[in-house]
């Protein structure tokens, strides 16, 4: 299948690359389908949440380990059972980027990352149940000034 990309313009794939939200991200309930994809100069840190279906809607994720290698996600025994595991570390983890500029007063949200079964590839945006992370983190407070991508 071709899809026309926010940031990558078209793109072929098929629709064993996608990554299936079955009940879609927290203010798109109704997107269901995504593309992980990186960006060239992230270095596989850096990766857009390309929509399949909404060729205009992308979100920028980042690897939150990357960020703060002792981040630890720890989810419900509900969300678990959803996405087919019995622990949090079976899991892949990104957070949403909020890209600004200048780049330092870009933000991530490591309160809310998106889970990702990497065997079924079923996903999950989730709410951690901890005060450690926070929706605002400025990438500034990381030392990621560098550039290197859009976020």
């Amino acid at each position: 299948m071709i899809l026309t990309t926010k940031y990558f313009g078209p793109i072929e794939y098929e629709q064993e690359d996608c990554v299936i939200f079955p009940i879609g991200l927290f203010g798109f309930e109704e997107e269901h389908s995504f593309l992980l994809l990186p960006f060239e100069s992230g270095g596989g840190k850096l990766l857009c949440l390309q929509s399949t279906v909404t060729p205009a809607l992308a979100f920028v994720v980042m690897d939150p380990f990357s960020l703060r290698p002792d981040y630890f996600p720890e989810l419900a025994p509900s969300e678990l059972e959803q996405l087919g595991v019995h622990e949090s570390q079976e899991l892949g983890y990104y957070v949403l980027c909020v890209v600004r500029q200048p780049v330092g007063e870009s933000t991530v949200n490591l309160k809310c990352p998106v889970a990702i079964n990497p065997q079924s590839r079923v996903a999950r945006q989730v709410i951690l149940e901890t005060e450690e992370y926070d929706m605002r983190h400025p990438l500034a407070e990381f030392g990621r000034n560098e550039g290197g991508g859009p976020c």
